[in-house]
């Protein structure tokens, strides 16, 4: 049985791709995965880590414990794939999110979905219950604990998502505290690997506290240096379309339809979300890390890009065409100039 299990590991890694998220991460969980008994999928993750998780600078991966394995045997790597998201899952969001809601997992078009309400006292997916807390939390990769595999080909008949209070993003104010900091969400940023746009919070959002509830649309550092190179080269407009006025958890993005539009703090700079499969995209950019900070104003989503202007064909002539608005060189600029 386990020369069974090591031979097939050793099969998987031969067909593995490379992953972002940092060895010492991988090593790191193995170990806890291991001192917390889930020993089997430690030595899977030590193993075929770069096959399960995804080319992101975050995932989230569902341990089953070693009485799964014991009773299913050495699973098939497409189902150890349909245990990894490449989602960074917090506790908080994976109970915001409504019945029939759908996860993506590293297996091709196939989802996790919800099957727990709010109001349980344990959240459950594909009727699996999952561990109240992570087995490992570094802010890139999260591990919850499952009892046994889920179900491939679990039937979402009669699941299905609940219609969303929002119809779009309005300026939505609420009284101000009077002694709000951006310094806890500063750090959550910093901690997680999103050191630029917390920056920009600590300089910046001085102008937004007027009591009015944000969202933070935060792009991984690494992103944003590849796009720009260096901090003093990053002008406000970048920051800017990453703000929505308004405050939109995790929970409500899932449930708007596809092609609606968000508004943003840059003027002329909207958000299109789409969906391909079952994977949620801003502009055609990834979120990484769902409700990353969350308060009563202030919500934070992780992405695995930095946003640009979609421009069609007719956009793109029409900019050509006209050099007198300000928007229009407003426009022209996020397209080109700034990348």
């Amino acid at each position: 049985m386990a020369y069974s299990l090591l031979t097939s590991l050793i099969i998987f890694c031969l067909f593995s791709l490379s992953s972002s998220l940092p060895s010492q991460t991988i090593l790191d969980a193995a170990e806890i995965l291991s001192d917390s008994g889930y020993v089997s999928m430690s030595l899977t993750l030590e193993l075929v880590s770069q096959t399960l998780l995804p080319k992101s600078p975050s995932a989230t991966l569902f341990a089953a414990s070693d009485a799964a394995f014991i009773e299913s045997g050495q699973p098939p790597l497409s189902l150890l794939q349909f245990h990894s998201s490449p989602l960074a899952l917090s506790f908080e969001s994976l109970r915001s999110l409504p019945v029939g809601a759908k996860i993506p997992t590293m297996f091709a078009n196939h989802s996790l979905i919800v099957t727990s309400a709010a109001s349980d006292s344990q959240i459950s997916l594909n009727n699996v219950n999952i561990t109240s807390s992570p087995l490992f939390d570094d802010g890139s990769l999260i591990i919850f604990g499952v009892d046994k595999f889920f179900d491939l080909n679990f039937p979402a008949l009669g699941l299905t998502r609940s219609p969303s209070p929002n119809t779009g993003c309005t300026d939505d104010a609420i009284a101000s505290s009077g002694g709000d900091s951006f310094d806890e969400v500063s750090g959550v940023l910093r901690s997680r690997g999103y050191s630029v746009m917390a920056s920009f919070l600590d300089l910046q959002l001085l102008g937004f506290r007027d009591g009015t509830k944000m969202t933070v649309l935060a792009p991984a550092d690494e992103v944003m240096m590849d796009r720009v190179g260096n901090f003093s080269d990053i002008s406000s407009s970048i920051f800017l379309r990453h703000v929505l006025p308004c405050k939109v958890s995790w929970s409500d993005l899932v449930n708007f339809d596809d092609g609606s539009m968000l508004p943003t703090s840059l003027e002329g700079f909207t958000i299109n979300i789409t969906r391909s499969g079952d994977t949620l995209k801003l502009n055609e950019v990834s979120v990484a890390f769902p409700d990353m900070y969350h308060s009563d104003w202030l919500v934070v989503h992780g992405l695995g890009e930095v946003l640009t202007l979609l421009v069609g064909p007719e956009q793109a002539a029409d900019s050509s065409s006209e050099t007198g608005g300000s928007n229009t060189n407003e426009q022209t600029a996020l397209g080109n100039s700034e990348f």
